[in-house]
């Protein structure tokens, strides 16, 4: 199982602690002894504390090591982190952590052993091994490191985007039947018989008067209606969508738990208002 830094894992982990930071803790001995510092912590893939980094100080010697984190037992209010039990000789056998080596299967199994206790019946299965086999050095279930849950409901708002409807914008054709009024002009011939106003004596010959076939040609014309069709832009239609803005109010009831804290005998119990991560 991969193991992650607290910050690599959650980057805003100070505010899920409530603004306190397991990284600047000391670490003691429970007689008090100053034996380090926690330099960061290793979580696995579902946030669950594994091992806290130890910058540790005992005597002449300093390395940074891996505690397990059922050994632990975190003060937040002292800002201390208790040990059960680091003895230098536990120190010096430990495998130095490195931050740019992979913490492996074989790595933990190697931090394991120097912790166990001499009457462990743990067998180490690389493929099967899991946390929960060693309570003890994973688990946060001591007396002074219960966790209880307060749970409360919230309401979270949401929206999403459904169709509401279409509107099609199309055309068709209509047909009608349209009159124009064209005025045209159409020549005639009036032929007009009248009597000759003189009388006079047509001098010459009588033969000369007297032409057969004389013929007199007038063109005749008349205009003839044209009729055709053009096509012409009568209007312009836009098609565009706007977004009206409102607010929808939606109320409902929700739940939330309540500490209520029963104590019996004369005991002082301090209060702090700090959420925190299962496990820590």
């Amino acid at each position: 199982m991969p193991l992650y830094k607290l910050e690599d894992f959650e980057p805003n982990y100070r505010e899920v602690f409530g603004g306190d930071d397991v990284k600047s803790l000391d670490l003691y001995t429970q007689g008090g002894v100053r034996v380090g510092s926690v330099a960061d912590a290793l979580v696995d893939q579902e946030g669950r504390f594994r091992y806290l980094v130890i910058d540790s100080s005992l005597d002449s010697s300093s390395k940074k090591i891996l505690l397990p984190i059922g050994l632990a037992h975190i003060n937040y209010q002292e800002k201390r982190v208790y040990v059960d039990g680091l003895s230098k000789q536990q120190v010096e056998s430990l495998p130095e952590y490195q931050e740019s080596r992979i913490v492996d299967e074989d790595y933990e199994e190697n931090v394991r052993n120097i912790y166990r206790s001499p009457n462990s019946n743990v067998t180490y299965d690389r493929e099967t091994y899991n946390y929960q086999q060693e309570p003890n050095l994973y688990q946060l279930n001591e007396q002074n490191n219960q966790t209880f849950k307060l749970y409360e409901e919230r309401l979270i708002a949401g929206k999403s985007r459904v169709k509401a409807g279409e509107v099609t914008v199309g055309k068709h054709i209509e047909t009608e039947t349209a009159q124009i009024a064209v005025p045209i002009q159409k020549e005639r011939v009036v032929i007009e018989r009248v009597t000759p106003t003189t009388t006079e004596t047509v001098v010459g010959s009588q033969d000369l008067q007297f032409q057969e076939g004389e013929v007199a040609r007038i063109e005749v014309y008349e205009e003839t209606p044209e009729i055709r069709k053009e096509t012409f832009v009568r209007e312009e239609v836009r098609v565009t969508k706007v977004v009206d803005q409102s607010t929808v109010e939606a109320q409902e009831t929700i739940r939330r738990e309540e500490l209520d804290i029963d104590t019996s005998g004369n005991l002082d119990v301090n209060e702090t208002n700090a959420n925190r991560q299962e496990g820590i």
